[in-house]
């Protein structure tokens, strides 16, 4: 495993989602209740920017056509998407955030 650090825990406010540039990718950290997943930001459906869309608990929406992930395992939840996003296990090191890709 390769843990790159990304941001800090204070960054990602419960309920939200925030983009790091990590090897030329785009990684979305979203904050559920406290819980902190890392997901790839491009939804599989339309390449939509999924930190523009909304949190709700364990589901990110895509802002373009409403496509749902769970951001614990990258499965489409709703349609148009029926292809599932990447994932990638996250670690907290003191307040730092770490991603493995």
């Amino acid at each position: 495993m390769a843990f790159t650090r990304v941001g800090t825990v204070d960054e990602v406010p419960s309920g939200k989602v925030k983009v790091y540039e990590v090897s030329g990718r785009e990684i979305a950290i979203c904050n559920a209740s406290g819980d902190l997943f890392a997901i790839d930001n491009v939804c599989s459906h339309d390449d939509g920017s999924l930190d523009q869309g909304e949190l709700m608990g364990f589901e990110v929406e895509c802002p373009r056509h409403g496509a749902r992930f769970d951001i614990r395992n990258g499965e489409v939840t709703e349609s148009p998407a029926f292809l599932p996003i990447d994932t990638f296990k996250v670690r907290i090191s003191g307040n730092d955030i770490e991603v493995d890709l």
